[in-house]
């Protein structure tokens, strides 16, 4: 699995900007491109479209056990929301 895609469940609410990015990671480690030639811009855009629909769905819907906790923010998430804060 790609390293860079950080864990969006935690005590915090993933942000919309939080379940894009990781979607558009997602799409890019499966289609082995970081940028996708113009013939597939859209496809591309559409399956990360997808994927952060699919995303929200699960985290929105995700029970925690009663007395479990959910896990801490990954350290990543919080370096990264510290530096767009700034």
């Amino acid at each position: 699995m790609c390293r860079s895609i950080v864990v969006l469940r935690g005590e915090e609410r993933a942000t919309p900007a939080e379940v894009e990015a990781a979607s558009r990671q997602y799409v890019r480690k499966v289609a082995g491109a970081r940028v996708p030639a113009k013939a597939n811009e859209e496809v591309f855009e559409r399956a990360v479209e997808e994927v952060a629909r699919a995303t929200a769905r699960l985290l929105e819907q995700w029970v925690t056990p009663k007395g479990a906790r959910p896990p801490a923010m990954a350290k990543s998430r919080a370096v990264a929301r510290a530096k767009a804060a700034r």
